[in-house]
């Protein structure tokens, strides 16, 4: 009998960073990043750059519910990106970095709708959350090059300066959570 698996679509500003955090977490398979949300049919990196095509740049997260659950992954998707500003993440400006949930699956956007009321019940954050959510109609795998961005890239300066410090908040909020 094989392991049963999920999977969650994610964007929250660049990818290279939602890849890092999410592959560091217990119970995660696979972290993809790639595009999703827009209309172009199989968009490239540059197109997607234009914010003309209406595709974020996401991560497609393959999971294995046993061992972490949807609602963990969003608890750490809200908790290490501003879900409070609109189609910008940090210096990241433009509809390809807006904070986005495509849903697999009714339930799946069951869980997310709620997660969002509460986090806007409990005043979590000092603005109101713009996270989009919305159906996953397709997801088209980045360029090999974005592939495990920051595993072959971390002495870069965008890496250094940008993902690190969100690992470091990752490891010291989600330390159970951690592979």
């Amino acid at each position: 009998m094989g392991r049963t698996t999920q999977a969650a679509v994610f964007g929250s500003g660049c990818f290279w960073c939602t890849e890092a955090i999410f592959a560091s977490l217990r119970g995660v398979i696979s972290v993809m990043p790639g595009y999703a949300g827009g209309s172009t049919l199989r968009p490239t990196y540059e197109q997607v750059c234009t914010g003309t095509t209406g595709h974020a740049e996401v991560v497609k997260i393959e999971f294995d519910p046993a061992q972490i659950t949807f609602r963990n992954l969003l608890e750490v998707f809200f908790a290490l990106h501003d879900p409070t500003t609109r189609n910008r993440q940090g210096a990241d400006v433009g509809e390809q970095y807006r904070s986005v949930i495509l849903c697999a699956d009714e339930e799946q956007q069951r869980v997310a709708q709620a997660y969002i009321q509460e986090l806007t019940q409990t005043k979590a954050f000092g603005c109101p959350i713009v996270t989009q959510v919305a159906p996953l109609t397709a997801f088209y795998p980045a360029e090999s090059y974005h592939q495990n961005y920051y595993a072959h890239h971390a002495d870069q300066p965008y890496c250094q300066v940008v993902i690190s410090p969100k690992l470091a908040k990752l490891r010291q909020k989600f330390s159970t959570m951690l592979k």
